[in-house]
């Protein structure tokens, strides 16, 4: 069985996930806690790592079971075909969000556009572009996985 990537309605992935579950659909759904601040509190959410995408794995033959759950738009295509995520790819993203190495950590000296290389961690030798610099929290655009990931990190290094 394959692992697949199904685009969703926006900020249904976790509705969705659910409710793919209940149906007996293997899922994976990553989330991080981000801390979002209003005027009068701050409050701790998890949200989805990747935006509008969740992870299914089902055999071919299964593959149109998932369009009965309210949310689920279309499985993402490569090349003309269903997008297949390696078990690895799957694997890595499980332990890096695992990864109790990871820290929160302020960066001042490093700039959007700038080309990074990741030195610690799973990702590790990662090459990313930084896309925004926020108090806490890096968004890396990972050109070989084709993704964006918000990631506090405690060491990456310029190329």
């Amino acid at each position: 069985m394959n692992w697949y990537v199904l685009y969703v309605k926006p900020q249904s992935e976790k509705k969705v996930a659910s409710a793919l579950k209940r149906i007996g659909v293997t899922v994976f759904c990553p989330t991080i806690t981000e801390v979002r601040v209003w005027s009068d509190r701050k409050k701790k959410l998890e949200v989805p790592l990747f935006k509008s995408y969740v992870f299914v794995q089902l055999s071919e033959n299964q593959r149109n079971r998932v369009f009965g759950v309210h949310g689920v738009v279309r499985y993402l295509f490569w090349l003309g075909k269903p997008a297949v995520v390696r078990d690895a790819e799957i694997e890595t993203i499980k332990s890096w969000l695992a990864d109790e190495k990871l820290e929160d950590f302020e960066v001042k000296q490093y700039r959007p556009g700038d080309a990074v290389k990741l030195s610690s961690g799973p990702l590790k030798d990662k090459k990313a572009v930084i896309h925004e610099i926020g108090p806490k929290t890096m968004r890396l655009v990972l050109k070989d996985l084709g993704v964006v990931v918000v990631a506090s990190i405690r060491d990456v290094s310029k190329v």
